[in-house]
């Protein structure tokens, strides 16, 4: 067997973990093979006798691949002045294959993506690393260009920023989720008499002018006027998934792992008694949005 050989033998070993963390850094499917193969050109570039540990070596080069893929895509973001420009259209990224997206989106959890996304390039690296593939901060720190202590810290602000803050206790917390995962499922089976036993009689419906059709009014009252609304919401149903929103457990509405829609929701004596649909890409930027699990797992 040659050298070369020998190298693509190795190498094909590891592809499906550098996938997985290429995969939660980038949030997209197409990207990650991308920083897969530059991996493996790199690879085939560099002498064997310079690779001690191929599989600490491929997760440190498709790393610091993520990163530079990931800080070309925040300064895209900006225009000249260093405002953001409006959120792009939410399918799946240019070349991507929107069955594979939504297969990301579904393995690793459209909220997750979500959160992800807001985290800063650096950031984004040392907690995939760190919290979902358990590398040390020691391999961690070369990979961001940071000190040991500053990788850690890096790790623990996106941390806190995934997980965030509930502005409730625990017990209502969950009593909130369970109430929300409920009117979801309903929602996503199209059962009118489901969604109303969780609706508050004098449920209160609003939304911003983006989240509606024309014609649409902003606001609806009543369990049965709010009810006959949720066949239209039950389409996109599918890729809504509970979420930390504002601190209050809500639903966020992503397809490809990409944030459209978010739903505050306000609940009372265990029935839903308002939401409110939120679509305008300035209002979307300003909800502090976390996950709900509390262990983040590594999925497919």
């Amino acid at each position: 067997m040659s050298a070369h050989d020998g190298l693509a033998e190795g190498f094909e070993t590891h592809r499906s973990r550098l996938r997985a963390v290429a995969r939660r850094m980038l949030g997209s499917h197409s990207e990650a093979e991308d920083a897969v193969q530059e991996a493996w050109l790199r690879l085939a570039r560099t002498e064997t006798d310079a690779v001690h540990n191929l599989g600490g070596w491929l997760t440190t080069t498709v790393s610091r691949i993520c990163l530079d893929m990931l800080r070309a895509r925040a300064s895209r973001r900006e225009d000249p002045a260093g405002l953001p420009v409006p959120d792009e259209d939410p399918g799946p990224p240019a070349g991507g294959c929107p069955e594979q997206e939504a297969v990301l989106a579904d393995s690793v959890g459209r909220a997750l993506l979500i959160v992800l996304d807001r985290l800063g390039p650096a950031e984004r690296v040392a907690f995939v690393l760190h919290d979902m593939f358990a590398v040390p901060f020691d391999e961690i720190a070369p990979v961001v260009g940071r000190s040991l202590a500053a990788a850690k810290q890096l790790a623990s602000r996106a941390r806190r920023k995934v997980r965030g803050a509930p502005a409730v206790p625990g017990a209502e917390l969950a009593r909130q989720r369970l109430m929300i995962e409920t009117f979801l499922a309903a929602a996503r089976a199209g059962d009118i008499n489901a969604v109303l036993a969780v609706l508050a009689p004098d449920v209160v419906r609003r939304a911003d002018r983006a989240a509606l059709p024309e014609g649409r009014p902003v606001e609806v009252r009543g369990a049965r006027a709010v009810a006959k609304e949720i066949a239209v919401f039950g389409q996109n149903a599918h890729v809504a998934e509970v979420a930390l929103v504002n601190g209050a457990v809500g639903i966020v509405v992503a397809p490809y792992g990409r944030l459209r829609l978010a739903l505050t929701v306000t609940t009372a004596r265990g029935r839903i008694t308002g939401y409110e649909l939120i679509a305008d890409p300035n209002r979307l930027r300003q909800l502090d949005l976390a996950v709900l699990d509390k262990a983040i797992t590594l999925g497919g």
